[in-house]
């Protein structure tokens, strides 16, 4: 019988493997991790997928045509909630089954909002570094109480967040599709409105949705037309979300007066990228969910997935 193979691409999953490791070796499961920074590439995927009866995946690129060469493959475990980077379809006409690990880190990223909301609102960043390079500068900030957080994506994450601004005394103003995510808004003390009215509203646009075909840049340059002069946005989802080349125009006229992002449509961040330029926005490294609690409860959720899939659970 071939012994069982499986790959860890996931940085956060590789991070805590000890945890897991005597489970798979009693199993008899081979295991590799390679080196990763972000996510393998199409290329370097397909060189060695073929070889692995199941993974467990970050944001890797599973394209059809990295499925293709899965001959393997019977389970991808995809750790987070996210699973945009994989081709479903294609893994369906493969028979690979697809799951992901929901609901584990809604605290921790909103968390992550929060912070970028405060970080924007008062400067934090760059009194940080004028006083670490020994000056002392001092920025009129803005007081939070009373301002808009429009949240788009009404999730678990979403949600989490309108508690937080709401305890902030910021007025909360939520777009989502969905009939619990209306319900949710109203136990919370949320208004519930259209897209673009979140978008006309909020002084803090927060993004929380998933990236689906309705969601690649649903900030556009149309949608940043409806914003307040000087408003913020902040990204603790997906980067495609976001059309870059329209909010950087927005940070450029003045339309947005800073924005924060812990992600980007290219990861890592571009050297050459035009939002370097803008010394009041706050960068991330798509590390909003990295806690070790977090990290841990998503682990277990995608380890145990992966030897369902795998017939072993």
């Amino acid at each position: 019988m071939t012994e069982l193979r499986v790959l860890v691409t996931c940085r956060q999953q590789q991070n805590c493997w000890h945890e897991f490791a005597p489970r798979f070796a009693d199993l008899g499961i081979a295991v590799d991790q390679p080196s990763v920074v972000q996510q393998p590439t199409e290329d370097e995927l397909i060189q060695v997928i073929g070889r692995y009866d199941g993974m467990i995946a970050g944001d890797d690129p599973l394209t059809a045509r990295v499925l293709e060469h899965a001959s393997r493959m019977r389970i991808i475990s995809k750790w987070g909630v996210g699973t945009d980077g994989i081709d479903k379809d294609a893994a369906k006409r493969l028979g690979i089954k697809v799951t992901n690990t929901p609901n584990v880190f809604g605290e921790e990223v909103a968390d992550v909002a929060m912070g970028f909301v405060v970080m924007l609102a008062r400067q934090l960043h760059r009194i940080h570094a004028s006083v670490a390079s020994g000056e002392w500068l001092k920025v009129e900030g803005q007081t939070l109480s009373g301002l808009t957080a429009g949240i788009v994506g009404f999730g678990s994450i979403g949600q989490a967040v309108g508690r937080r601004a709401l305890g902030f005394g910021m007025r909360v103003a939520a777009y989502d599709v969905t009939d619990a995510a209306e319900q949710a808004a109203r136990e919370i003390g949320a208004q519930y409105v259209s897209l673009e009215e979140v978008f006309a509203r909020a002084d803090y646009l927060i993004l929380c949705a998933p990236l689906l075909p309705s969601t690649r840049h649903i900030v556009n340059a149309a949608r940043l037309s409806l914003m307040r002069d000087g408003s913020r946005l902040v990204n603790v989802s997906r980067g495609p979300l976001v059309d870059e080349f329209a909010l950087v125009d927005a940070l450029r006229s003045g339309k947005l007066a800073a924005a924060a992002l812990d992600v980007f449509e290219e990861e890592p961040l571009p050297e050459n990228s035009s939002l370097r330029a803008f010394p009041d926005c706050v960068f991330g490294s798509h590390n909003g969910s990295n806690t070790r609690e977090g990290v841990l409860r998503a682990s277990k959720l995608a380890v145990d997935n992966l030897l369902a899939g795998l017939g072993l659970a």
